[in-house]
């Protein structure tokens, strides 16, 4: 389910705001890739934390429980934030790499193989 703002806001405008927010603060600085990168793994475990040791179940409905989604939406922002800042700092057209990537994912996970099975690619 996606919000009226998901459907109205570009990589673009995202990628923008991110960078105008660390260049106010002066923090372009410390986002070297190496740091970025490493936030960025942090604020994933971070998210993880919410659903260790959870089956699958309950993790989805741990993801929507009143009392813990307003973290989950906070981490969730941190990496998306952090991913968006890597890719400003080491000039990445996210939109032209996750194209990228999804089509060579495509060619790797043939739907008629890979539909409804887990395996990775070079076990399907």
């Amino acid at each position: 389910m996606s919000s009226a703002a998901d459907a109205t806001t570009t990589l673009a405008d995202l990628k923008q705001r991110v960078l105008a927010f660390a260049r106010e603060r002066d923090w372009e600085q410390f986002h070297s890739p190496k740091n970025l990168s490493m936030a960025l793994a942090a604020e994933a475990g971070e998210l993880m934390e919410h659903f260790l040791w959870t089956d699958h179940a309950a993790s989805r409905a741990r993801a929507h429980e009143a009392g813990r989604r307003r973290e989950i939406e906070d981490e969730i922002a941190d990496v998306v934030i952090y991913a968006l800042e890597f890719a400003n700092v080491a000039g990445i057209d996210l939109a032209a790499a996750i194209a990228t990537k999804l089509a060579a994912n495509a060619k790797k996970y043939p739907v008629e193989k890979a539909r409804g099975r887990s395996e990775k690619y070079t076990e399907l």
